[in-house]
Parts: structure tokens; C-alpha cells; sequence
């Protein structure tokens, strides 16, 4: 399959019109994709803004290149490169950031990336194929240890050690090279798994997330993200995955609190340290009825509005 995958943004409407676009405002797309909510906010904006997106993946950065927007600067770095790659483009404060994260249809779909246990592929899973480790060199030579805290901690997979081991074992007899190779294994060491989930589901996720750093580049990213907006301007962020959704309500938790950064117990701070440094909009949302439908994709996705106000 081709880059060309159709891909339905998620939460299109809802994430633009909480950025609330000013014309001449300058706006961060942290994950370009096939350029669903670029395209959205370019259409508000004038003829002065600017957009800055950023994407991982070559093919996104092709299809963003095609779009051939003077407003529009596409960056092929992760989102967690955030502050200094709007230094590097001239840019100290914007009005609006986005941060759609997590994977995207066409790489899931496209079977050669191999992200997807639905294909027999090159074990790859990697979102920047042009740099970084594949999932296939992380099995080959990480420790038993190593491979079950991936799975427990980014998979929430109860048989993690089990299914550890066997990779271990078969790696052994030959190069675990393949997505096909990885599914079958997983299928014998799960031995029950929810109705309707291939038992793969986990595993695949873990190293997904573990091999491109997912939960490390947000967490890098949202303290910039807050550093560089100006008073008024907005944080939108959507999740894909409890942890990821865990890590942005909490940040924005501890901001809303006002709670001051690595200050020692007992030392004196003055009490604008303590002033709530962002105002949450509204409760955290999720895909109506008709997107669900729609896209199965946007069930298990959360987005989460931030204002900044100091």
C-alpha cells in the first residue's frame, strides 16, 4: 500500500475551532499526517499568519512539500524539537499549538512500515524511517527484562515476561525479522485475550511506542509548547492511549494548580508563583456518535484544551 491511504482527521472540527484562529496568528502543527488539520487551519488564516508542522514521517513531509503554501513551513523533526526549531525558523512566540499525537492511518495501513500484525512486513515501526533503531534491532539483542518492561509498561500486557521469553528463544534459532514472525509468537504466549482483539494488539503498540519514544516526546514537548505561547494562546492536545492522555492531564493539572517546579520544601516563594499558569476549557473530549461511525479509528481519542494566561 501507498502513502496515498486515505485518512480521516480525527476530531477535525473540534481541535481548529478550539485553537480559536486569529487571521495574522502564527500556529504549531505538531503532527502533520496527510495534512487534515493544517489544511483546516490554513484555510482561516490570512494572508500574515503562519504555520509551522512538523512531522517525523518522509512521506508526510512529501505531503506537506506538495501543498506549495507560502504560509506554511513543514519541519521533518519530532514534535519534542519544539522550541528550537522555532528559533530556528525566526519564530519566538505563536498563538495556537497542536499536538494530534500517536500514530497515524496511512502508516498503520501501509503494511510495509510495519506497524500492523494485519501484514507480513519488515519489522520496522519506525515513524522517521530515515533515522533510529527498528523494532527488529531492539528484539534482536535487548535483554528478556528489557523486552517485558517495554510490553508491561507501554502494552499494558499482563503476559509480557511469557511473551518475552519467547522471543528470546526463537531469536535464537533465527533473525525475528518479520511482523508475521512477532505476531505468531505473541499468539502462543497470550493465552487469553478480550473478545474481539487479536492478541497481538498489545505487543505491537509497546514497540511501537517504545522504538519512536511517543510518551518521551510529549512529555518534552508540552513544557515548550507553554514556553512558547503567548498569553491567550492555546493548547490542544489529542491522545490516543491512557498514558499519553495520563501525561497531558497531569501537566495541565499541575499548571492549573500553579504549583512552582523543583523548589525545595520550606523556601520562601512569593505567592505569584502559586497564580494558575493556564485555564482548562471545558472537560475533556471525545468523538461524537457520528465520527465514531464514521471512523472507528476515533474511539479510544481524547482531547484536552489548555489556555495560557501569564
Amino acid at each position: 500500500m501507498t502513502a496515498a491511504l486515505s485518512h480521516q482527521t480525527v476530531l477535525l472540527r473540534e481541535a481548529v475551532e478550539a485553537l480559536t484562529i486569529k487571521p495574522a496568528g502564527v500556529y504549531v502543527d505538531g503532527t502533520f499526517g496527510r495534512g487534515g488539520h493544517s489544511r483546516a487551519i490554513l484555510e482561516q488564516l490570512g494572508p500574515n499568519g503562519r504555520l509551522i508542522a512538523f512531522d517525523r514521517d518522509p512521506q508526510a513531509i512529501a505531503a506537506a512539500q506538495a501543498m506549495n503554501d507560502s504560509r506554511l513551513t513543514i519541519v521533518h523533526r519530532a514534535f519534542g524539537d519544539l522550541a528550537p526549531v522555532l528559533h530556528d525558523v525566526g519564530v519566538s512566540v505563536v498563538d495556537g499549538v497542536l499536538l494530534d499525537v500517536g500514530v497515524s492511518s496511512p502508516q498503520i495501513d501501509d503494511g510495509e512500515r510495519g506497524f500492523s500484525f494485519r501484514f507480513d512486513a519488515p519489522l520496522d515501526m519506525r515513524m522517521d524511517t530515515t533515522r533510529g533503531e527498528t523494532a527488529a534491532e531492539f528484539l534482536a539483542t535487548a535483554e528478556i527484562r528489557d523486552i517485558t518492561e517495554v510490553i508491561r509498561n507501554y502494552g499494558e500486557e499482563r503476559f509480557a515476561f511469557q511473551i518475552a521469553k519467547k522471543i528470546v528463544a526463537a531469536r535464537s534459532e533465527r533473525p525475528l525479522a518479520t511482523t508475521g514472525q512477532l505476531a505468531a509468537l505473541v499468539r502462543e504466549a497470550v493465552r487469553t485475550r478480550e473478545p474481539g482483539q487479536d492478541p497481538a494488539t498489545r505487543t505491537f503498540q509497546a514497540l511501537r511506542i517504545h522504538v519512536n519514544q511517543e510518551l518521551e516526546q510529549l512529555a518534552l514537548v508540552l513544557p515548550q509548547a507553554l514556553d512558547v505561547l503567548q498569553p491567550g494562546g492555546r493548547l490542544v492536545v489529542i491522545s490516543f492511549h491512557s498514558l499519553e492522555d495520563r501525561i497531558v492531564k497531569l501537566f495541565m493539572r499541575k499548571l492549573v494548580k500553579g504549583e512552582p517546579d523543583n523548589l525545595p520544601r520550606g523556601l520562601p516563594v512569593q505567592h505569584v508563583a502559586f497564580e494558575p499558569k493556564i485555564k482548562i476549557h471545558g472537560k475533556a473530549q471525545t468523538a461524537s456518535d457520528a465520527e465514531l461511525k464514521a471512523n472507528p479509528r476515533s474511539r479510544s481519542a481524547v482531547m484536552r484544551v489548555a489556555e495560557k494566561l501569564r
